[in-house]
């Protein structure tokens, strides 16, 4: 009966998807519609998996060095599967409202402010245990620091120094630890200074009456008195009684001086209708968060200001008034409401009979087929291959499915228990020599939800990455050429997060570019020389074909398309010298014998 009761303050699961965890909220009202059902007006609360991963970064960064600023931080060596989990644990307040059906809740939770003095295993050992540390804008999307932190730890205790022995004088200045503001033991009695006080609020009363804008705001003589009668007035004559060592004469004549009687205001007297106004109103958006009133209702008020005229706004009427409304209206709201627990089945839920798979709520069809293809898969979180009842979890191509106890998890946590696949790789590739912090989390889940894919199809489920062009300096390329033996080009694209070693390549290169100018390597001529060229046509001389003349007919072809066509380039179609070029014979004995093999 208690546990499904559900009060004002409570933190709550809701359900607004039957496959998406559930939603952490605080109730902060509960209103009866006109129709009879129960709303409750809540304060949202969200996950890692509900920001973006740059927030998320800002938060891992906030953590790591609120931990390095910690004297009392409690080393805790965590294991991967913790470290995991901790994430989960983690919640960003908001200050966003929305009212839900009370009729989706689904149980009881705990969320706390995060304790520096606690071990962060305290959170996973107990069962719906949350905390939170940072607040989150959702229309801004930023992430601030909660200003509710309790200061607790010895960063935040006095040093109390030793107490002085029997006899032992006390060395420090006296003068630079307090200031004596009154003396208890004047020379002027209780009902002298009484009367001093008088005289101070009848000079306050005239002094209002000279103003003409206390005149305004304090029309009647009355309104004057109250407002001469104040604290304010009070302090400055204490004040002005002891700076002239209780002499009663002196201090009056400080308070009608020459130019007029002195007038002592507080922040009840210099606000404005309208400020107090906008005052009120920010009251009952933000609380007693006096830096967001003053950011976005009060800019041109200074923090002391508003503070000092909350404190005196307290003891109004005008307080009282609202509270009365208050108690009045929360009378007539409901405190608190039973919820009976649900017992519906989930639509992800797969069952069986005798063995068979069946349709769940009616489903028949392609969800049918999806739901017998998903028998005798292991459980995407524990890898289990039994359980009581399973349910289907991810997209519906991926066909995966979670166990009971993981199905829960899941629901409870928005995350698995055990690590990913992709999880493990970014464990693996941060550098060993790196301090693991506790809080330092790891980035969300890859997919957010979408499964990475650990047994089933060989098909990936993560999405081919746009393709890229790497364009390289010409030094690259040297590098790649001459340092071959200390850039391994294969083992350093196996390993993309492991730096590569710059100076030993440039102390190679240096090496080899030393050994290149000791020895420089003799280039053979492409041609041979001249001299070659002339005794090789001395020896082999050209001889001149005989060319057949015939008349040209139309049987038969022209002597000229008999003839091989003659070569007067030096280079080939392909840029490139033809036999006769590389064994340093000319173009006429080339042609030459070229005609005489096509004529014999």
């Amino acid at each position: 009966m208690a546990a499904n009761m559900y009060r004002v303050g409570d933190y709550v699961y809701f359900e607004n998807s039957s496959s998406n965890p559930y939603l952490i909220r605080r109730i902060e009202e509960l209103n009866k519609t006109a129709n009879g059902n129960v709303e409750a007006k809540v304060v949202c609360f969200y996950r890692r998996r509900d920001i973006s991963n740059s927030l998320i970064m800002l938060a891992d960064k906030h953590a790591k060095e609120v931990e390095e600023e910690s004297e009392t931080t409690i080393e805790v060596d965590l294991t991967d599967k913790q470290k995991h989990q901790l994430k989960h644990r983690e919640l960003f307040l908001s200050r966003q409202y929305e009212s839900l059906p009370a009729t989706h809740i689904r149980g009881k939770c705990s969320v706390a402010l995060l304790n520096e003095t606690e071990s962060v295993l305290s959170y996973l050992e107990k069962e719906d245990t949350f905390f939170y540390s940072l607040v989150y804008d959702p229309s801004l999307k930023t992430l601030l620091a909660d200003k509710g932190e309790i200061r607790v730890g010895p960063r935040y205790q006095a040093d109390v120094p030793d107490m002085l022995a029997e006899g032992e004088l006390d060395d420090r200045e006296q003068a630079k630890l307090e200031v004596k503001v009154w003396d208890p033991d004047s020379p002027l009695t209780d009902r002298q200074i009484d009367q001093f006080l008088v005289v101070a609020r009848a000079v306050g009363t005239f002094a209002r009456a000279l103003d003409c804008s206390s005149s305004v705001r304090q029309p009647s003589l009355h309104m004057s008195a109250a407002a001469a009668s104040r604290d304010i007035t009070l302090f400055h004559a204490m004040d002005t009684l002891h700076k002239h060592n209780y002499d009663l004469t002196s201090a009056i004549s400080v308070l009608v001086p020459v130019g007029g009687p002195v007038l002592c205001r507080d922040e009840m007297e210099e606000w404005s209708a309208s400020e107090a106004s906008l005052f009120e109103e920010a009251l009952e958006k933000y609380g007693k968060d006096f830096n967001d009133i003053r950011q976005d209702f009060l800019p041109w008020k200074s923090l002391t200001s508003i503070i000092e005229y909350y404190y005196m706004w307290k003891t109004t009427d005008r307080y009282v008034q609202q509270k009365r409304l208050k108690a009045a209206e929360a009378e007539s709201k409901l405190k608190q409401v039973y919820i009976p627990t649900y017992n519906k089945p989930n639509p992800n839920q797969i069952s069986s009979n005798n063995g068979k798979p069946a349709a769940v709520n009616g489903a028949t069809g392609a969800s049918y087929q999806a739901q017998a293809s998903l028998i005798g898969r292991a459980c995407e979180s524990c890898y289990t291959p039994q359980s009581h009842q399973w349910y289907s979890w991810g997209p519906p191509n991926m066909q995966c499915r979670l166990c009971a106890s993981c199905w829960i998890y899941w629901k409870k946590y928005g995350g698995l228990k055990m690590p990913t696949q992709t999880d493990e790789d970014k464990l693996s590739s941060s550098q060993p020599t790196e301090e693991s912090h506790v809080r330092t989390h790891m980035s969300r889940q890859a997919t957010q939800g979408t499964p990475v894919r650990n047994t089933g199809s060989p098909k990936s489920a993560v999405k081919t990455r746009q393709a890229f062009f790497l364009h390289t300096t010409c030094w690259t390329k040297l590098a790649r050429q001459v340092c071959k033996n200390t850039l391994r080009l294969r083992q350093a694209a196996r390993r993309p997060f492991v730096p590569i070693n710059c100076a030993a390549i440039k102390a190679e290169y240096a090496d080899r570019h030393c050994e290149v100018a000791g020895n420089p390597l003799k280039i053979k001529s492409t041609r041979k020389p001249l001299s070659c060229i002339i005794g090789y046509l001395e020896i082999h001389p050209a001889v001149k074909p005989n060319v057949i003349r015939s008349t040209p007919s139309l049987q038969s072809p022209s002597a000229k398309r008999l003839l091989a066509p003659s070569s007067h380039s030096s280079l080939s179609i392909l840029g490139k010298r033809n036999y006769s070029h590389h064994n340093g014979l000319d173009e006429s004995s080339s042609h030459t014998t070229r005609t005489i093999m096509k004529n014999p």
